[in-house]
């Protein structure tokens, strides 16, 4: 594959020292950080099978062992959260998207719901809940079953950030959520859902720049290991949008 699945010398930079195995970390040196994490690019964007990890990248197997380790001591959540600079907060939008979940993605032992799988429309599939600056940048992330509404993952959403407007889809529309928005002293830009007796009046001027969050949608699913989903537990497959959200923030 060409080296543009790979980071950029000033891409690394934004993140090496986020990385376990510096200079007076505990345990093993990270001296081969770099070329593991453009291992774990790779395979996030060309979507191909860990065993198909070229080889210039080290074992395929060793590496899927580093990825599901920092994965389950949340390294790529701390390098997504440590890119979080400077966010726009004009306004945040809110919004989901669902992912088909590949065959593979439904094997083993638990409950679907626990690694967020679910029937939906479009078979079974896990839903990626999304809020974005007003530059269409990630700021949160949450994954549930394919199935599960879009208003009762707001608060989630919304929790600590800071915007002087929030944009959302009429599936957002209740009184819950517009009451948290203003005590956020943000003001709430949603349509109303057409089941409200009386319409709530909103922005439309302002509503139109919502597409920010579906362009972001778009941007993270040119990444072919989030457009369909093939990780069995949710952590790994939250890990690989994490790490597409922090691409998004070094460019």
């Amino acid at each position: 594959m060409p080296k543009r699945y790979e980071l950029t010398v000033s891409q690394w930079r934004k993140i090496e020292g986020v990385l376990p195995g510096k200079p007076g970390d505990p345990g093993r040196s990270g001296r081969d950080n770099q070329l593991f994490v453009n291992g774990v690019l790779w395979v996030l964007r060309s979507g191909a099978h860990w065993h198909d990890l070229p080889e210039r990248y080290g074992k395929w197997k060793t590496v899927h062992k580093r990825f599901t380790r920092w994965a389950e001591a949340g390294v790529w959540e701390r390098v997504f959260e440590h890119l979080i600079k400077d966010p726009d907060n004009s306004y945040v939008s809110l919004d989901s998207s669902l992912v088909r979940a590949h065959q593979q993605a439904a094997t083993g032992k638990g409950s679907r719901g626990d690694q967020a799988l679910g029937h939906s429309r479009g078979g079974l599939t896990t839903k990626i809940h999304l809020a974005t600056d007003a530059l269409g940048r990630p700021l949160r992330i949450i994954l549930t079953p394919g199935q599960r509404g879009d208003a009762p993952i707001a608060p989630d959403l919304l929790d600590g950030l800071t915007p002087k407007r929030v944009l959302a889809d009429k599936a957002y529309d209740s009184n819950a959520i517009r009451a948290l928005i203003r005590a956020m002293r943000a003001e709430p830009v949603i349509p109303s859902n057409p089941t409200r007796k009386h319409r709530i009046p909103y922005d439309f001027e302002a509503y139109k720049v919502r597409n920010t969050v579906e362009r972001c949608f778009n941007k993270l699913k040119h990444f072919r290991r989030i457009a369909t989903r093939f990780d069995r537990r949710a952590i790994y497959f939250l890990s690989f949008v994490q790490i597409a959200a922090a691409i998004l923030w070094m460019r």
